[in-house]
């Protein structure tokens, strides 16, 4: 079980954050570490959160190696289309020509 000691400051910051941070990813992260603060229980955590153990271990050294600013990191796979290239165009040619 990881240890964390979190400031009445962190805590309020988590509170504001997992509501209001515009990535949802990120409201994960941040609600999993507020519910943390409150003591509940790892298993618990992953239920409310719908994250893995693996996962929820993984915010808790992210928190633990940067705070905050670590967990508004996102650092996932997003494949890229071949068309997005052509954004500019194929949005003019549609508004053009309307399907």
């Amino acid at each position: 079980m990881i240890n964390i000691e979190f400031t009445k400051g962190e805590i309020q910051s988590l509170d504001y954050e997992r509501y209001h941070y515009p990535h949802p990813r990120v409201q994960r992260k941040m609600e999993a570490l507020w519910l943390k603060s409150h003591k509940l229980q790892h298993k618990e955590i992953c239920c409310l959160t719908g994250v893995s153990s693996n996962t929820l271990q993984s915010y808790f050294r992210d928190y633990q190696q940067g705070g905050i600013e670590k967990l508004k990191e996102l650092n996932f796979y997003q494949p890229q289309s071949k068309l997005t290239e052509h954004k500019n165009s194929l949005e003019s040619y549609f508004i053009k020509h309307p399907p």
